[in-house]
């Protein structure tokens, strides 16, 4: 497994990090705690040290699972979770004002069976709270010793830049990480997201690397099977004439690769740009694990990272498109590039 640090800080995580949504019988999934165990057992054993979870998947029951597998080897990983979503009555239960980050920090912690978080995460931008409550409460967690690190999940690149700015002013805690959705259908992050996080050291932890399962190919045929994208309808979102070609060009660039799965591939285009500190996999069933886990013993050829990136690529978006027509070399497109192991 590679390592790689988080954003502009010291932390290592590993390249592939585990997402544990499917975990508790939600509508993402129902991983329950045996199957849980070997999941985190395949997971530790390959080297992935990042575990991810939120108070909202299954109502709170991801985070118990994940907090009750990992007893006796708590030191071994970093727990990183989130808040923001609607898990109390009244108007007070949602959001990320003080109150709410308080309150859902402190049920997050029981739940999790832990005195301390490695990175706390708020799930969504809050245009309702002032950007220095949230960074103050943030900054008071990692001060009181019970956050170590903290990051931001599905802001856009000026939430994140104005955090920054106001971080520095009045020497709140800066994000080190953003959890941003990227893949070989959904590449908007590249614009102005993973861009913002190389320039203000904000490392990128990749949600949805696999289009909701859609790039693992298993969907082509109408093939039933319980899974997030199947149970929310949301197959005929993904699927379309540029979709299915990028599947086709991953299966060309698969079979240059003995035993490489879709899924294989997809991960490993995603793992490779620049800005990207970790991607987050999950899975439904042991097997799928084990196959995600396999993209990490493995890197694409230059060759073949182009190859997808002219299958998947879409036309640039306003004002990027006018930089780069009128730039005159003054605005670089960020390269492809593989990140050293150690």
């Amino acid at each position: 497994m590679e390592y790689r640090l988080l954003g502009r800080s010291g932390l290592y995580v590993s390249a592939l990090s585990f997402g544990t949504m499917t975990f508790g019988g939600g509508m993402s999934g129902d991983v329950q705690r045996d199957d849980a165990r070997v999941m985190v057992d395949l997971c530790l054993d390959a080297g992935v040290n990042l575990f991810d979870t939120a108070d909202v998947y299954s109502d709170g029951r991801s985070e118990e699972i994940l907090g009750d597998v990992l007893k006796g080897r708590r030191q071994d990983v970093l727990i990183a979770t989130k808040a923001f979503g609607k898990v109390a009555p009244g108007p007070n239960g949602q959001g990320l004002s003080r109150k709410h980050l308080m309150d859902a920090f402190d049920a997050s912690l029981e739940r999790l069976g832990t005195d301390y978080i490695d990175l706390y995460q708020v799930h969504n931008f809050d245009a309702l709270t002032p950007m220095d409550e949230i960074l103050r409460t943030l900054d008071d967690l990692v001060r009181a010793g019970k956050v170590r690190y903290i990051g931001h999940s599905n802001w856009a690149a000026w939430h994140l830049a104005k955090a920054a700015g106001i971080a520095e002013r009045r020497n709140f805690t800066p994000f080190v990480s953003q959890q941003i959705q990227y893949s070989l259908l959904k590449r908007d992050a590249e614009f102005e997201m993973l861009p913002a996080g190389v320039d203000q050291g904000v490392g990128a932890l990749i949600w949805s690397p696999l289009a909701q399962g859609y790039l693992s190919g298993k969907f082509r045929n109408d093939v039933a099977e319980v899974t997030r994208l199947g149970s929310v309808g949301q197959v005929k979102y993904w699927d379309n004439d540029d979709a299915r070609n990028v599947l086709q060009t991953l299966e060309e660039v698969a079979a240059g690769y003995p035993g490489a799965s879709l899924s294989q591939v997809a991960l490993n285009f995603v793992r490779r740009q620049p800005g990207v500190s970790s991607v987050l996999i999950g899975a439904h069933r042991i097997d799928q694990l084990k196959d995600n886990l396999a993209a990490a013993t493995w890197s694409l050829s230059d060759v073949d990272m182009a190859k997808l990136d002219r299958a998947s690529r879409k036309g640039l978006p306003y004002p990027v498109s006018h930089h780069r027509t009128y730039g005159r070399g003054r605005i670089p497109a960020l390269p492809l590039q593989p990140i050293a192991a150690d």
